[in-house]
């Protein structure tokens, strides 16, 4: 069953939305956001990079978590969905408006959309910094291979990196695996060039006001 969102939603009105719809809502301030429906390349390297996390992470008893799983963001209240999420230890759940959430992610992996990505690089990152087990965040282009990776050190500042030759290879520091990029972006066909050029200066532009 599907239930469409009305235009302003109480925080308990919201919380009845998502147990009564098979769909995914975010609430931000009486609004709410469906979170369904992707196009095929954000499918596909969704799929590449939980194929990967799970495969080296279950080795090490850590584990990787798809977009289904809400987290709390206390930020940015209730929870979120991340593209994915991962962790080493033990899964700490709250149950909120009826629904499991994880508070303790390490690491937040989010595939980027020209709709979303000045967000995701800029207010959600900020928002996600309130998880105090939150230290590494990896943003994927769906346009061209491209990854944006921040860490936090231990004195608290965020380090960034980014990688964008399909032989390159991100290693992960909050939990033990390594992405290739030619994993993460198998079976992808990217866009024409114009449209890469495009795409280029919307992500320069929104990491320098990210800076």
């Amino acid at each position: 069953m599907s239930t469409q969102p009305k235009q302003h939603y109480t925080l308990e009105e919201y919380f009845a939305l998502e147990l009564a719809s098979d769909e995914k809502y975010e609430f931000w301030n009486g609004e709410v956001f469906c979170m369904s429906g992707a196009s095929l390349a954000h499918n596909q390297i969704a799929r590449n990079l939980g194929t990967q996390l799970d495969t080296q992470l279950r080795k090490h008893g850590c584990q990787s978590f798809p977009s289904d799983l809400r987290i709390k963001v206390p930020a940015y209240p209730p929870y979120r969905y991340p593209d994915l999420t991962a962790l080493c230890g033990t899964p700490e759940i709250e149950k909120l408006g009826g629904l499991d959430t994880l508070v303790n992610p390490s690491l937040i992996i989010e595939v980027l959309s020209p709709s979303t990505e000045a967000f995701d690089r800029g207010d959600k990152f900020t928002y996600y910094k309130s998880i105090n087990s939150f230290s590494e965040y990896l943003l994927i282009a769906q346009h061209r291979p491209h990854v944006s990776q921040f860490v936090r050190r231990e004195n608290g500042v965020w380090t960034y990196r980014e990688f964008n030759d399909p032989i390159d290879q991100v290693q992960c520091e909050s939990v033990p695996c390594v992405l290739a990029l030619s994993e993460v972006y198998r079976d992808v066909t990217f866009e024409s060039a114009a449209q890469d050029e495009e795409q280029s200066k919307d992500e320069s532009l929104a990491h320098e006001r990210l800076q």
